[in-house]
């Protein structure tokens, strides 16, 4: 898709259905390329830049593997080695970067960062996480889903837990973009910001999907296709949330009274990492503090044969090779 070339990738707000459906297309068709040992060095001789302000296994894993299938070089700039906010400006930080590389991945903290270093560069940025979106995780759970389910419209999608953040937010687009049956189930509270949920409920008008708030665990879950969680307390929020957050959502835990809720068919997802057991050092502590097992998912439903969160996992590089490929061309998907 032609037009696709140059874009940042900054939110899914900014692609139509048809575009976004590229996009997993292309991730399922470069996946097929990898399990058939098909070499697909389309970018060779290109350089990216990956600027991580929060670290993270998956996103960082994709993004150089990615690159490296595609025929590219990758700089990985962790907290310690850039200066962008500190001694250089973001502004300065784009002018520079993209004088030397291809494309810019940023993943950290407000979405106006990320705004601002594509306001200022001259090659594509993509927005690898910030406080407010995480649009490279939807294209891996989109491709997930059509992977299970061989289509994305008509099928119910349920969130559950904090709904505020980057993940409601950006699943909630993407689900009403899609034509899909978007419910975010959670405390009152803990819903997504009221003019985005209007927003998205105009996306759903024109794709045939629905965007619902419900309280009621088992009202939500009644028929889903899909259940997502993700953890309670984000990387960067202060230890004393936890009390809060657990009081609150432990009645949206997803466990198998809730799987059992939903469509024979049913699937599980989570973006990672997730606190199923006490085999992390932070699941332990905050499991032995308040005297729980699990957490947002119990250990039976993460384990279970409904659980598809590896193959999300792993669509994280499919995915993220999908949005280098598509914006920086060389490549047309037949």
């Amino acid at each position: 898709m032609k037009n696709l070339v140059g874009r940042d990738f900054l939110t899914l707000k900014d692609y139509t259905q048809e575009e976004i459906q590229y996009f997993v297309d292309l991730g399922l068709d470069l996946k097929a390329k990898k399990k058939n040992g098909e070499l697909h060095e389309y970018c060779k001789g290109k350089n990216i830049a990956l600027i991580f302000e929060k670290t993270s296994t998956r996103t960082r894993c994709s993004f150089e593997v990615a690159a490296h299938d595609l025929g590219m070089g990758s700089t990985y700039l962790e907290p310690a080695s850039s200066q962008i906010g500190k001694k250089e400006s973001i502004a300065d930080t784009a002018r520079v970067l993209s004088r030397m590389y291809d494309g810019i991945e940023y993943r950290g903290y407000g979405q106006e960062i990320v705004e601002e270093l594509a306001k200022y560069s001259d090659v594509p940025v993509w927005n690898g996480l910030t406080n407010e979106y995480h649009p490279t995780q939807m294209i891996a759970d989109l491709m997930t889903i059509k992977e299970k389910f061989g289509k994305l419209e008509g099928l119910n999608f349920v969130y559950m837990g904090d709904a505020r953040y980057n993940m409601g937010n950006s699943l909630m687009i993407a689900c009403a973009k899609m034509g899909m049956n978007f419910t975010a189930c959670a405390p009152e509270r803990y819903f997504p910001n009221a003019e985005l949920v209007a927003l998205c409920k105009e996306y759903a008008a024109q794709s045939g999907g629905s965007v619902t708030l419900e309280t009621d665990v088992m009202k939500a879950t009644a028929g889903a296709h899909i259940i997502y969680t993700d953890v309670w307390v984000s990387m960067g929020e202060p230890d004393n949330v936890w009390k809060e957050r657990i009081g609150e959502l432990i009645g949206y835990q997803v466990n198998k009274k809730v799987m059992d809720n939903t469509a024979d068919n049913s699937i599980f997802m989570h973006c990672l990492p997730a606190f199923h057991d006490w085999k992390t050092k932070i699941g332990k502590e905050v499991g032995e503090k308040f005297g729980l097992a699990e957490l947002e998912v119990t250990d039976e439903v993460f384990e279970s044969e409904k659980s598809v969160v590896f193959d999300e996992a792993e669509n994280r590089m499919h995915s993220i090779k999908a949005i280098m490929l598509a914006t920086l061309g060389g490549y047309e998907m037949k």
